[in-house]
This record gives C-alpha cells, sequence and structure tokens, in this order.
C-alpha cells in the first residue's frame, strides 16, 4: 500500500461515508459492527459517527435531522457544536451520484485508517524490536472490515448446500484418489503426505502441480530446500517424461512444449528456515497483484517453514506452523499441498501407518486429507510402492494402494486394487460409479463388507 493510497480516503470520502449512513438504513446495517469513530479525522464527524451508531444500536435506525439537532444541544463546547453542525449540512446535502462507489469502497477505506493506526503504534514497537508484534497488528489492520457475512443460514440457504459444484476441487494425477476425495483437494484444504526421506515425496509435489499446469489451473510451487532452478528442471522432466538427469540433452523440446500448457507455474524458492506462513501469504498477494491468483498452492514443505513463536519447544512451532497453514488456506480458499517426513521407526515399515510419522496426530489432526507414501529399498529398485489413506474428511480412510512410482519424471500411477494389508489379496480392480446411490460396484461392496466386520467383530 503506497502513501497516495493511505491518503486517499479524506474528508471529502468521511462526509460521503457519513451521508450513506444517515439516508441509507441498509448500508448502516451491513457496517454498523465494523465501522468505528476512530476511522474518522476531526472531532465533529467522531461526535456524529458515534451518535448514528449508538441510536442505531437502540432503536435499530437511522437517526433524522431533527434527533441529531436534540442531540447536539448537550455538546458543551461551541466550536465543536458549529463543526457537527457544518459537518451534518454537508452530509445531508452531498449528491448521492456516487455513493454506490463510496459504499463498495468501504471496506478498504476500513482497511486504510487501521492501517495508519498500525503504522503510528509501530513506531514504539520497533524501537523495542517487536517485529512479530508490528506484524500481528498490521495483520490485523489489513483484515478490518472483511467478515460482512452472517454465515450460512440453514434454512434459507438450501439451494446453495446441494447446487452443482458448490465444492470446487483441483484433481490430483490419480483418479481412485480423486474418487475418494470427491473430486479432488478442495479450496480450503490442507493435504499432507507422509513419506521416508528419499522415497519420493518431493516428486509427488511435482506431479501434483505438473498435473494441475496440464488441466489449466494456475500453481504456485514453494520450495524450501531445492534450488528453483533445479524444481524447473523436475517439472522439464514430468511434463516431457524425459528422465531428470538425461533433460539438459533436451533443452529445445521442453522449450517447445511449455508455451502449449494450458495453465502457469511459478516456483518460488525460500531459505530453509528463512520464510513463514505469513511470507507465503504475502507472496501470494504479490502475485495475485501481478495476475497470477493461484487455483493450487504447494509447499516444499511445510516442515521446513519458520514460526511465529520462538522461544519454545519445536512442537509448539510446528503446531503452529501446520495451524497457520491451514488458516491460509482457508483464509484464501485455495486447495495446499505439502510433505512431511516419517521418523526412523516407519521408514522400513510396508506401509506406514499414521503412528509412525513424524509428530503425527497432531498434524493429522489437522490437515484434511493425509496419506502416506511407502517405498522401501526394494520399491525403490522396482519402481513401486504404497500409498495409505491416513485420514479423509470426505469420504473413507484406512485405505492401501499399490503404486508405479518413476522419480526420475515424478510420474506415479495408483493401482486400482486396495490392500487390506501386507499379507492380504488385493481386491479385483473394478469400475467404480462414484455415485451415493444404491448402485454400489464390486470394490465398494468389498470394502464396505471388510469396514463392516472391522467395526462389528
Amino acid at each position: 500500500m503506497t502513501l497516495n493510497s493511505i491518503n486517499q480516503y479524506g474528508h471529502d470520502f468521511q462526509i460521503k461515508v457519513l451521508s450513506s449512513l444517515l439516508t441509507h438504513k441498509e448500508f448502516l446495517v451491513n457496517i454498523h459492527d465494523i465501522i468505528s469513530e476512530e476511522y474518522f479525522e476531526n472531532q465533529a464527524q467522531k461526535w456524529a459517527i458515534k451518535e448514528v451508531l449508538n441510536y442505531y444500536d437502540k432503536y435499530h435506525t437511522t437517526p433524522s435531522l431533527d434527533i441529531l439537532k436534540v442531540e447536539l444541544q448537550k455538546v458543551d463546547n461551541e466550536v465543536l457544536q458549529i463543526s457537527i453542525k457544518e459537518q451534518l449540512k454537508q452530509a445531508f446535502v452531498t449528491s448521492d451520484d456516487d455513493l454506490e462507489y463510496v459504499q463498495e469502497e468501504f471496506t478498504n477505506f476500513c482497511k486504510n485508517q487501521q492501517l495508519k493506526k498500525a503504522l503510528m503504534s509501530s513506531v514504539d514497537l520497533l524501537k523495542a524490536g517487536d517485529f512479530d508484534g508490528i506484524r500481528f497488528i498490521v495483520d490485523n489492520a489489513l483484515k478490518a472490515g472483511q467478515d460482512k457475512n452472517i454465515g450460512h443460514e440453514y434454512a434459507k440457504d438450501i439451494e446453495s448446500r446441494y447446487r452443482e459444484n458448490s465444492r470446487e476441487t483441483v484433481p490430483t494425477p490419480w483418479p481412485r484418489i480423486n474418487d475418494l476425495l470427491q473430486g479432488g483437494l478442495g479450496n480450503g484444504d490442507f493435504g499432507l503426505i507422509f513419506g521416508n526421506p528419499g522415497g519420493g515425496k518431493s516428486w509427488s509435489l511435482v506431479s501434483l502441480g505438473g498435473h494441475a499446469v496440464k488441466m489449466g489451473y494456475t500453481v504456485l510451487h514453494y520450495t524450501l530446500e531445492l534450488g528453483e532452478d533445479y524444481v524447473g528442471k523436475r517439472y522439464d522432466a514430468f511434463f516431457t517424461k524425459i528422465p531428470v538427469n538425461k533433460v539438459d540433452a533436451h533443452k529445445d523440446q521442453v522449450a517447445e512444449l511449455i508455451p502449449q500448457l494450458p495453465g502457469k507455474l511459478i516456483i518460488k524458492e525460500y531459505p530453509t528456515g528463512k520464510a513463514t506462513v505469513s511470507t507465503i501469504e504475502s507472496h501470494i498477494a504479490k502475485a495475485t497483484s501481478m495476475g497470477s491468483k493461484p487455483d493450487l498452492v504447494i509447499i516444499d514443505y511445510v516442515d521446513l517453514l519458520s514460526s511465529r513463536k520462538t522461544n519454545r519447544e519445536r512442537k509448539d512451532e510446528i503446531d503452529d506452523i501446520y495451524t497457520s497453514t491451514k488458516g491460509l488456506a482457508r483464509q484464501l480458499d485455495i486447495p495446499i499441498w505439502s510433505v512431511s517426513q516419517v521418523n526412523r521407526a516407519g521408514a522400513n515399515d510396508n506401509v506406514i501407518q499414521g503412528d509412525k510419522a513424524a509428530g503425527s496426530y497432531d498434524k493429522i489432526m489437522i490437515t484434511d486429507f493425509c496419506m502416506s507414501l511407502s517405498r522401501k529399498k526394494e520399491d525403490k529398485v522396482n519402481n513401486t510402492g504404497r500409498f495409505h489413506l491416513m485420514k479423509n474428511r470426505y469420504g473413507m480412510d484406512g485405505l492401501t494402494f499399490g503404486i508405479e512410482a518413476d522419480t526420475s519424471t515424478g510420474h506415479f500411477v495408483v493401482k486400482d486394487e486396495y490392500f487390506e494389508g501386507d499379507e492380504s489379496e488385493p481386491l479385483a480392480p473394478t469400475t467404480r460409479s462414484n455415485k451415493f446411490d444404491t448402485n454400489v460396484d464390486t470394490f465398494d461392496k468389498q470394502l464396505l463388507r471388510k469396514k463392516f466386520f472391522e467395526l462389528n467383530p
């Protein structure tokens, strides 16, 4: 925000806000809980705003000019009385031509005024070196006036609950996973993949991002461990299916293919431990302002972010990072994918369960969808592995699927079969109906039968 933007809501704009409050009850109803007399610069306007708000709180309507004249007689300061009379006169006679614009800009006006207050308050915090405190009050200032929606009115909003595509999703490259997620990871969702070191976690994120780009989505990929150029080469390998260690010799093929991609990809590197969730949020805002609003955000990986709550145990910092990441997904209404490490006990397991993921319980509880990628030494040789669904807010979990994994190009193929455990035979693959009705396919019948006996031993 520039100095000009901070100063753009001056006296004339504030008079028109006062005019809107006095003459448009609907506007007053919508904003009465977010407006404050402190947003206004002179005492006369502060008095008028306070009187309007007090009157509305008591009588649920706007005060007339006659009511304001009565209240004005209670003001002891003669100079202030004269100033108030002048402000009210201007408010009641101002033209209606641009009041609609003023009302639409009101949220920005609130943010602007709060930011001015925040900047003034930051001086003492800056002297004290309290940068987290500065960030906090500035973040709150930028959120001023945001929430004017009362929420989902259950009795009235029936249609919104059942309209087609009410939940917007970004599909994964794996149809079976999409099936269980009811389409893919949804806006506001936080998805997490656990895996052992060198097992292909980062490649799975490339697969998720590359698939989204191929489908026409805009993807922001944040790398906290690998360089931007190298991550870019991984995407080159994914799109061309040329192994990453050989892609250098095929630069012309890459250059020919990239313009044909329907989506957009931005890769941003932050050194390990140098970025916070707020850093990510700021960059997303910057990208959005420059015409690259993301449909999907990828963070490789969340555990490498710094917490706002320093000088605490690392567990508390991780909890803060994960909670903030989930909050960011909800706030921006964007799906976020990330990965995390398993502990040593789970590194060689055939199927990595939730208790083997590092700091698993809290992480899994915070996410909307969570699965593990298990790949032992023999899997890496054979290009195989297993996806195990630890948590699925939108469907069944506890399932394990065999995969083919090519970690030279980032291509993972989820086999259309379900494993009950290490020694169980896979269920026969079938075509899923993807409908919640009585037309349940063979896969569902077998799966539901197993789940029934698990719950009813």
